[in-house]
């Protein structure tokens, strides 16, 4: 598999990726984008996407922000990607928002040659209840309701799993292809079926499937912190692109 740099930068992958994972409520604060939805399933689809400009100056765009998700009930997040955002999480960080840990976005170049899973992958269009309860959130909980709705809330997407012989399932992925770029996310694998590969495998599965659909390029997201993961994804041939954080306002 070869590696190029990738053709999109931070903000166009940024914008590329929201398309990808959706919550149910969108807006638009000049360039950046404010999304709600899910049941407060995933920071990425109930937050603010701080990318190019807001149309205000940054302390209104902050009060803007603030104003829509109380309005909603919700506490207010940005997501700050790349140095191009770091005008916003000045302010932000002035007027005490919390940071959270760096995010990092890798990418791989995909071909014809992705290697086949090590374990058999089966691919279903919707997700099923068996494929939901696998998926836990942050690795240790049940889905909330309306995660559904996020998990299924693009055009192009499919959803991985290897099963065991009995139907239980060991590991779920999801996948989205947005234009040419396969979006990878809700990696997942029972703890009693790790170190066996198999979230090699629904990863190899769904880049696969993104070759057969036409994707040229891969991408995925990746706390700093969980290194069992990105060593995994380093060995899948990914590198960093860039990476973002979260700012959350007080209280």
């Amino acid at each position: 598999m070869g590696q190029r740099r990738s053709p999109l930068d931070v903000v166009e992958l940024e914008l590329l990726a929201a398309r990808g994972w959706r919550g149910t409520e969108a807006e638009r604060l000049g360039d950046w984008v404010l999304r709600a939805g899910g049941g407060g399933y995933s920071s990425r689809a109930h937050s603010a996407l701080a990318v190019g400009d807001p149309g205000v100056p940054l302390p209104a765009a902050v009060r803007a922000v603030e104003e829509w998700y109380r309005a909603r009930g919700l506490r207010p997040c940005v997501q700050l990607p790349g140095r191009q955002a770091r005008g916003a999480d000045a302010v932000l960080a002035a007027a005490g928002w919390d940071r959270d840990e760096d995010t990092l976005v890798l990418t791989v170049e995909l071909d014809d040659r992705t290697p086949e899973p090590p374990a058999p992958v089966h691919l279903a269009p919707q997700p099923d209840e068996a494929w939901l309860r696998a998926c836990r959130q942050h690795g240790d909980g049940p889905l909330p309701a309306g995660a559904t709705t996020v998990l299924t809330g693009a055009d192009r997407v499919v959803f991985a799993s290897v099963r065991a012989e009995d139907g239980a399932v060991l590991a779920v992925a999801r996948g989205v292809r947005t234009d040419d770029w396969l979006g990878v996310s809700a990696v997942t694998v029972a703890e009693g079926a790790r170190r066996r590969g198999l979230a090699t495998s629904v990863t190899r599965g769904l880049q696969g499937w993104a070759v057969r659909e036409g994707a040229g390029y891969c991408y995925l997201q990746v706390v700093a912190s969980n290194a069992p993961a990105r060593e995994l994804y380093r060995r899948l041939g990914f590198i960093e692109h860039h990476r973002y954080h979260y700012r959350r306002a007080a209280g």
